[in-house]
């Protein structure tokens, strides 16, 4: 028996930044392909690295889904139906929408994988395959099988040591699938079974995939004093509230962490109770910020707009904050209303959601209303500041401005500068790719 394992590609908004800049493995799949049992052939093809080869089918493909690349998936769907295989999808797309993701495929992995894959390949292998399948319960974090790393495309990634530690988040943003695809919990693995797969790793450098490594606080300071002994160096996603705890931030910077991605979200009071997010205290994001690099941190921060209460002048006030705030990466978005998030419930609503093509949800296009500007200016505006951020003006000033930081100066200004650099590459391809015109300042 075969099985592939697929991740579509799409040349979208979201892929052309991250993925050209920051490229990483399909964690999901070969996590996946870990709980496939011995005795059955696994393949594991990402699209955004290498080609798809629809010859010779294998008796079973499943493809995991983003809302953004369901048209793409459904395709890859179709095409492997058509010549004789079995689909299955799985993912946050096709578990908000399964009545919808079902036409494209014979079964619906709806939630977390571990239990329901197990049971899809023993229906399958019995000629029993049902449409849908999920956990009465949420699945056990404990000796979880570590993900098949073999299966990855030896070259293409720029660090393949990525591990995932925790699943869900304490909060409950607005906009945010995560909440509605772990179903409100947040959960984590033993302190055991992660430090295990670690001593496993080649190489310094660990990106922790999860959505906020500090959702448990008290669980993230034994994880980081654990850490210590192995001297690596790591990167993930906080929340901003990482700064607000003296002892984390001590233990996060001791145990290796070398940059985090936080979503700051908005500079706006009133867009923040949009959100639904009061742990990110605006008054208080440039003193954080200074905290984290004073603790050898890199900061990427995270902005989105269209908020009801984002006016015309929200990208220039953004950007400003952005460079006052001397973040060393930033990422804005504009606002997206998932399927199964609150948003999209809100929206709907309203009446304001005006595109349901799937591939536009991108966080690039605007597909809805915006309240206080039209969706061409909203996505204008949202170009502009990356843009205007990674300008060469821009990077220059940011990363020269560092040396007046002797230390951090010293350990990022290679890494801090390939990364910019690596992001205005990305953004150079997209000008001749979209309707956004090239950079007007350099």
């Amino acid at each position: 028996m075969k099985v592939a394992l697929i991740s579509p590609g799409k040349d979208d908004y979201y892929a052309k930044r991250l993925k050209s800049a920051l490229k990483l493995p399909p964690l999901t799949l070969s996590t996946i392909a870990a709980l496939i049992k011995p005795g059955i052939e696994v393949t594991l093809v990402d699209e955004h690295v290498e080609p798809i080869n629809y010859d010779n089918p294998p008796d079973l493909v499943g493809i995991t889904v983003m809302t953004s690349v369901a048209p793409r998936a459904y395709n890859i769907a179709d095409e492997f139906r058509a010549r004789g295989a079995k689909v299955v999808l799985g993912g946050p797309h096709p578990s908000a929408l399964p009545e919808e993701a079902i036409q494209h495929c014979d079964a619906v992995v709806i939630g977390e994988a571990e239990g329901a894959w197990q049971r899809l390949i023993d229906d399958f292998e019995k000629g029993d395959l049902k449409q849908f399948y999920s956990n009465e319960r949420f699945p056990s974090m404990e000796n979880l099988p570590e993900p098949r790393r073999d299966l990855y495309k030896k070259g293409a990634y720029y660090l393949e040591n990525t591990i995932q530690i925790s699943r869900g988040c304490p909060f409950g943003c607005s906009f945010c699938s995560v909440s509605n695809f772990f179903g409100n919990t947040y959960r984590h693995r033993p302190i055991r079974d992660v430090i295990r797969e670690i001593s496993h790793m080649n190489g310094k450098l660990i990106a922790f995939m999860d959505d906020n490594i500090i959702g448990n606080p008290k669980h993230s300071k034994e994880l980081f004093k654990a850490l210590i002994p192995y001297d690596k160096k790591w990167v993930g996603q906080s929340s901003f509230n990482i700064v607000e705890d003296k002892e984390l931030l001590e233990l996060a910077q001791k145990s290796g962490c070398s940059g985090l991605f936080i979503g700051l979200e908005s500079i706006s009071e009133a867009s923040m109770k949009e959100i639904g997010k009061p742990q990110n205290k605006i008054k208080k994001f440039k003193e954080g910020i200074k905290k984290l690099h004073d603790h050898g941190i890199m900061v990427m921060g995270a902005f989105i707009f269209g908020f009801d209460s984002d006016d015309r002048d929200v990208f220039k006030r953004t950007l400003d904050f952005a460079l006052d705030s001397k973040l060393d990466l930033a990422q804005f978005s504009v606002l997206t209303p998932l399927p199964g998030t609150k948003l999209y419930e809100k929206l709907s609503l309203e009446n304001r959601i005006i595109e349901k093509d799937w591939s536009k949800y991108d966080f690039g296009n605007a597909v809805f209303r915006p309240a206080q500007m039209t969706p061409e200016e909203l996505e204008k505006g949202n170009g502009w500041a990356w843009r205007q951020f990674y300008s060469y003006n821009s990077i220059l000033k940011r990363v020269f401005g560092m040396k007046y930081e002797l230390q951090r100066y010293l350990l990022y200004f290679v890494p801090i500068l390939t990364l910019n650099l690596s992001f205005r590459k990305a953004l150079n391809f997209e000008a001749k790719m979209s309707k956004l015109s090239p950079a007007s300042s350099n």
